[in-house]
């Protein structure tokens, strides 16, 4: 299955809605979109590749003009659009599209951002104004580390740790991109019921195809035994956040 139908699938299952999902983290550095709402400004137009259901890019909308958000997948797109309706957020537009191909002409976005999604840094680079920045947060190939070597599989399980973030900082320097930083966090994540933790894995390519091998759920039952705490189920999500600027 590609990775459009892939989406695709978790689109109509959820829209990536985890709005009821029920977690906590100890030690996250920042968030994501109060990190992006620092670098924008009353009169800016903000691009979000991978907007998903939306509920998270809407936190822009009062600090800028207008907010686009736009998604591969249809039904993410349907689900974003009424989320906004319901949150009254006039200033924002979702649009279907890919990464690879923005239907944007050239310099028309003052910030772009992209959050555990991927991007094509050309296209982004494209499409902001000289000046314009950047900002991604991605998954680190250590995120939910206890997870996959219970399960013996994963995404980016056996990768080296950093792989992913050198390959975009290369990338975004090959675009055109300069004052290039990073930072990285590494925090501790509880999730309150098994139920919650099993809508994560359910809705989530975090462990391929979870449900589908015959020893899974057994798996699954004793990772929760071997990690539940007074906090919650224990694991860690580890992220690492790019910002880069345009050219002038």
């Amino acid at each position: 299955m590609d990775e459009q139908r892939i989406y695709e699938k978790l689109g109509k299952a959820n829209g990536w809605d985890f709005s009821t999902l029920k977690s906590e983290s100890e030690g996250a550095a920042w968030d994501f979109y109060r990190e992006a709402a620092n670098y924008s400004a009353p009169g800016s137009i903000v691009l979000d590749i991978g907007t998903g259901g939306g509920e998270n890019v809407m936190k822009l909308a009062e600090s800028c003009a207008l907010v686009v958000g736009i998604d591969l997948s249809e039904a993410m797109v349907e689900t974003a659009r009424s989320n906004g309706e319901k949150a009254s957020c006039r200033n924002v537009r979702f649009l279907q599209m890919t990464a690879e191909s923005l239907h944007f002409p050239e310099g028309f976005f003052d910030m772009a951002t992209s959050r555990h999604c991927p991007y094509d840094a050309a296209e982004a680079a494209r499409v902001l104004k000289a000046g314009g920045i950047f900002l991604s947060q991605q998954v680190s190939e250590g995120d939910k580390e206890n997870l996959k070597q219970a399960f013996g599989r994963g995404q980016a399980f056996g990768h080296r740790d950093g792989m992913l973030k050198e390959r975009y900082i290369k990338e975004l320097k090959e675009a055109g991109f300069s004052g290039i930083e990073s930072d990285d966090y590494d925090a501790v994540e509880y999730y309150q019921e098994p139920e919650d933790l099993l809508f994560l894995l359910q809705h989530t390519p975090i462990i391929p195809n979870f449900g589908e091998e015959p020893q899974d759920m057994e798996t699954f039952n004793k990772f929760i035994l071997q990690n539940q705490t007074s906090k919650g189920i224990r694991t860690n999500s580890k992220r690492f956040l790019l910002k880069a600027y345009k050219k002038e």
